[in-house]
């Protein structure tokens, strides 16, 4: 999309704007990804100053959250190439984030009250997610609220902060887009999370069922623990390096009781709810977006 390009145009103009060479130099190695955000907020309001300046803006924070997450990680790569920590260092990364953050803020104060508002707000809800996720991986967590919770923190918040603001931009139903916004992250994280037990490492570009090994007990697992009677087995593989056999059982199990299917229609039942929302808003190119992410294959 050409309209994308303009947005990366334009957070390079906002790095320029630091005065710093070695920002620069990091930034060409910031992998952009789908830009979904962006690609939500040019749905909704068109492409102009103010929607690419806020698309800019959203980038930037991701960015910095993923830079800062690659951290906590001890991630050495970032969709398929060497993450910034690697290829410089922890301190670099955590400092350049930072500057992506603080920059983002700076163009934020000079918008909208109320877009400025939203963000910001979101920014606060996103990096508490963030927390929380570090702290449900000490322990297996078996509350299906808390995941909830975590997750529209960690993700959906800046994903419906991004799409209520685009709608003030263009004078649309505030409310409605935010909705359709918060579905949206809530329905992708919870099919990242799908999608770390049904595709393979070399799609993922990661092992498969990592995320178990990583701490977290994302939705198919909080299932899976609910209908288990004896939970005891599964209790003793959180955190483990899993082989083969180990795999296989989870998803045995996870066959066996639903689970991960039942995971799959909880994510696309939020998608179907958010099509719903926009179906009087003329709005084809947000329900396309996301029924494109709930009738993939699994």
């Amino acid at each position: 999309m050409e309209e994308l390009k303009i947005v990366k145009d334009r957070i390079l103009e906002f790095i320029k704007e630091c005065d710093d060479e070695k920002s620069i130099e990091l930034f060409g190695h910031l992998a952009t990804g789908k830009m979904l955000r962006s690609k939500l907020i040019l749905k909704i309001a068109g492409v102009n100053e103010e929607s690419i300046k806020l698309c800019a803006i959203v980038e930037m924070i991701h960015a910095a959250s993923l830079l800062h997450d690659d951290v906590i990680d001890e991630a050495t790569t970032r969709r398929g190439s060497p993450s910034v920590n690697a290829l410089y260092d922890a301190k670099t990364a955590i400092m350049f984030g930072d500057v992506l953050y603080s920059k983002a803020f700076t163009e934020l104060s000079q918008m909208n009250r109320k877009v400025a508002y939203n963000i910001s707000s979101a920014v606060t809800k996103l990096s508490i997610g963030e927390m929380m996720d570090i702290d449900l991986t000490e322990t297996f967590n078996t509350d299906y609220s808390l995941y909830l919770d975590m997750i529209y923190k960690k993700t959906a918040s800046l994903i419906e902060a991004s799409a209520a603001s685009a709608a003030i931009l263009a004078n649309k139903d505030e409310e409605k887009y935010a909705l359709y916004g918060k579905n949206l992250g809530l329905a992708f994280q919870m099919i990242d999370d799908i999608l770390d037990i049904t595709q393979d490492s070399t799609t993922l570009g990661k092992p498969a069922m990592f995320d178990f090994v990583e701490g977290k007990a994302t939705i198919p697992y909080l299932l899976l623990h609910q209908r288990l009677d004896d939970k005891t087995k599964l209790e003793s593989l959180f955190k483990k390096e899993l082989n083969e056999v180990d795999a296989l059982w989870i998803k045995q199990q996870m066959e066996r009781t639903d689970s991960l299917n039942d995971a799959i229609s909880q994510a696309k039942a939020l998608g179907r709810e958010a099509i719903m929302i926009l179906e009087d808003e003329n709005s084809e190119g947000l329900i396309k977006i996301m029924k494109e992410m709930i009738e993939r294959e699994f």
